[in-house]
């Protein structure tokens, strides 16, 4: 069997398949709710898979592992709080501040101190606050189009439980093939937005670097890559039997980041859960076949975003809702589990209920003010009694 590459390629197609349907479903739940154009999708997609997939083949070429990169999912939700009073082209300031940040965290090997200053139940509890709105969002859409959202949920809640199924189709593609075909047949297909082009056309947004946007998202975007999304692909890779580049990784999440916050994508990070699919099979010495398969398929898209953007446009709000709380259900599942089972619970507590209250202090989003606060309580009335 590992001799065999067929595994290999199949795991970089069910890799491919996640990121290209739960990710890509919660940019366009944030586009739709921040008022983000199609191009600005589009670019932002582009970013995501076509820059990432180049760089990330580049990693898994040179380093025989299945190494990915993607965008940050929670620094995506940060925007939901962020652009209701940042203009865009200050959030793109300090996507770049963001970037530098890492890549200088990359270059020091500052990473593995970072993980160790602010307890991890803290950042989960930001996560799972942040990521809660997605989950509410899904339960409301049974409101709007009940059949629709029984169906897009049962065929989840189906494929997952059946494991067979689930290794070889993931349960968020049944959602979207289930809810797409209740789309059509019901015509509910929106018009309203012109196909300009199937190919991507770059949009280049200009930085305005403000205090206020530097104070807000800087260090909470820095955390989410840092301690959520890329110690958690170290970790995955790491327990499949890989000897990670985690410094070179993290450099190149800051120079990504780079590019990125100029198409108006949110910052580089290693991916969790695409790294876990491509190394759950197979000769770890053969794994990084997947990871071509995988970046191969996602340059092609990313060069095509212009069409995913414009056909993702298409569809209803109560879809993306659905489709967008399906995708992060288990990560919101994890957030909580984690938060509230490892000795800081009354840190993550108050973390969680400052991010989900929408606060803003100083002008100062509610993730940052939650995570501040949170680790503050924990180290106040948590720390570890002296032995």
């Amino acid at each position: 069997m590992t001799g065999n590459p067929t595994i290999y390629i199949v795991n970089g197609i069910a890799a491919f398949l996640f990121s290209s349907t739960g990710p890509v479903a919660i940019v366009i739940a944030v586009a739709a709710s921040m008022g983000l154009g199609n191009d600005h999708v589009s670019s932002w997609l582009f970013a995501g898979f076509g820059i990432a997939g180049v760089i990330s083949l580049g990693f898994s070429l040179y380093y025989r592992q299945p190494i990915v990169f993607a965008w940050s999912i929670p620094g995506t939700v940060l925007l939901l709080t962020a652009l209701e009073h940042l203009p865009f082209k200050e959030v793109v300031g300090a996507y770049l501040a963001t970037a530098l940040l890492i890549f200088m965290i990359g270059v020091t090997g500052m990473a593995t101190k970072i993980l160790e200053w602010v307890p991890k139940p803290i950042v989960m509890a930001m996560v799972a606050g942040i990521f809660l709105d997605f989950g509410l969002n899904l339960v409301n859409a049974f409101s709007v189009s009940p059949w629709m959202s029984a169906l897009m949920v049962a065929s989840f809640v189906l494929i997952t439980a059946v494991g067979a199924l689930r290794a070889v189709f993931p349960p968020i593609l049944g959602a979207l093939v289930v809810g797409a075909i209740w789309v059509a047949s019901q015509g509910m297909l929106s018009s309203e937005i012109e196909l300009n082009s199937i190919l991507v056309t770059p949009v280049w947004f200009t930085p305005v670097f403000s205090l206020q946007a530097m104070i807000e998202l800087v260090v909470p975007l820095a955390v989410t890559v840092l301690m959520v999304q890329n110690a958690q692909g170290f970790a995955v890779l790491g327990a499949a039997g890989h000897q990670t580049p985690s410094a070179a990784m993290t450099m190149s999440c800051g120079i990504g980041s780079v590019v990125f916050a100029l198409l108006g994508a949110v910052s580089m990070c290693v991916t969790g859960p695409s790294s876990a699919i491509l190394s759950s099979g197979g000769h770890k010495d053969k794994q990084f076949i997947g990871a071509i398969t995988y970046c191969v398929l996602a340059i092609v898209f990313g060069l095509f975003s212009g069409l995913m953007a414009w056909l993702a446009f298409q569809l209803p709000s109560a879809f993306i809702a659905v489709l967008g709380g399906l995708a992060v259900f288990k990560v919101l599942e994890s957030a909580f589990v984690s938060a509230f089972s490892n000795g800081y619970s009354l840190g993550a507590l108050t973390t969680l209920l400052v991010t989900v209250s929408d606060i803003s202090l100083l002008n100062i989003g509610a993730p940052f003010w939650g995570l501040i606060l949170g680790a503050a309580i924990s180290f106040v009335l948590e720390r570890p009694s002296d032995p």
